[in-house]
């Protein structure tokens, strides 16, 4: 499979002969504030301390979070993004079948099919099950219809909101699929890496009374600490022992760690956060209907648009120094485009082009 992800404005502003700055980057979900002043400002203190070694433990963020949270910090590991997290959990625990939806986000199939490299360390090679969500359902994911697919395997991936359609899973939905994983006995990992964009939806707090759920959380897209790489799992006890013997040292660097606590305490951040994506959603929405551009409702922070060209039109703005999703890794084929949510000027420059290009 061919991965190429978002945000490798590098690339771009190379072709282009363009500085970073000048590339607008709807191809990566991130928090269109950016860092918070609050975490700029606390990075400015910790620059002295770069000498050294983070702590390998995580202890300050593991406790910022589990008060956050209202969870046992000794259920909460840390990782380089929540991404290392995928890698690791199926490298120790080496899963037989495991359940990925599709569209969804790439890197879990990845992760599975990293362990099949190494055929030395595994009794069997992993299976990927593959349950494909309907095109005509506006990609939604059926809580009965996943149930059904996890018969007989031990490991399933769950990414709510799903990237890339931005559709989600009500909590109750999500926990209705976690009763049935542990009845199955096998191992749901629901990845919210976009949840705190959906306030009160999160299933975090249930870890505790379920041996068969993880919670992936990212502090990427809302916080915007996308450079810095800093992640979290929440996880039944039994499995922290085993992860963490596997687990390299030090991946969390400490400035990374320093702006995470930051970013937790910085409730008027959230604040701004959620009172801008509220009023730019309603501007995109209203925008595409305009053109006729037919997109997929998103409790996220972007959109999953459907256009018949979209290949030539992803090209003709990525000339224009705008850079947009393509979607045709995720098997989608050549007609979808994602773009992230920006700032009100952003979103009407990428309008203006959208318009321009679906006139031509």
């Amino acid at each position: 499979m061919n991965i190429e992800h978002g945000g490798n404005i590098y690339k771009v502003a190379q072709e282009l002969g363009l500085p970073e700055s000048r590339i607008i980057d709807f191809s990566a979900s991130i928090n269109p504030l950016g860092v918070s002043k609050r975490v700029k400002m606390r990075l400015q203190e910790e620059l002295d301390n770069i000498h050294n070694y983070p702590d390998p433990d995580v202890t300050e963020l593991r406790k910022k979070l589990s008060e956050y949270h209202g969870i046992d910090s000794g259920t909460i590991l840390c990782g380089n993004g929540s991404t290392e997290l995928i890698y690791l959990i199926p490298r120790v625990l080496k899963p037989r079948r495991v359940l990925i939806p599709s569209p969804t986000f790439l890197e879990y199939e990845r992760a599975v099919n990293s362990l099949n490299l190494n055929k030395i360390e595994l009794k069997q090679a992993s299976t990927i099950v593959n349950l494909s969500l309907k095109e005509a359902d506006h990609f939604r994911i059926d809580p009965d219809a996943f149930i059904n697919a996890m018969q007989g395997c031990d490991m399933a991936f769950l990414c709510n909101p799903n990237n890339p359609t931005g559709r989600l899973l009500k909590k109750e939905e999500v926990l209705k699929i976690a009763e049935a994983a542990k009845g199955l006995r096998c191992l749901l990992i629901v990845d919210e890496a976009f949840i705190d964009f959906c306030t009160g939806e999160s299933v975090i707090r249930y870890v505790q009374d379920n041996p068969y759920l993880i919670v992936l959380r990212s502090m990427t897209k809302f916080y915007a600490l996308s450079g810095l790489r800093v992640g979290y799992g929440v996880f039944p006890e039994y499995l922290i022992g085993k992860l963490k013997a596997l687990k390299e040292p030090w991946t969390v660097n400490g400035l990374a760690q320093k702006a995470a606590i930051e970013a937790l305490q910085d409730s008027e951040y959230v604040k701004r956060t959620m009172k801008l994506i509220r009023a730019e959603k309603s501007f995109l929405e209203n925008s595409l209907k305009q053109l006729g551009i037919e997109f997929l409702p998103s409790e996220a922070n972007f959109y999953l648009m459907r256009i018949d060209n979209a290949k030539e039109i992803s090209m003709a703005l990525r000339g224009r120094g705008m850079m947009v999703r393509s979607c045709s890794n995720f098997r989608l084929g050549d007609s979808y485009i994602r773009i992230a949510v920006k700032l009100h000027r952003e979103n009407e420059l990428l309008i203006e082009e959208l318009a321009r290009l679906c006139r031509v």
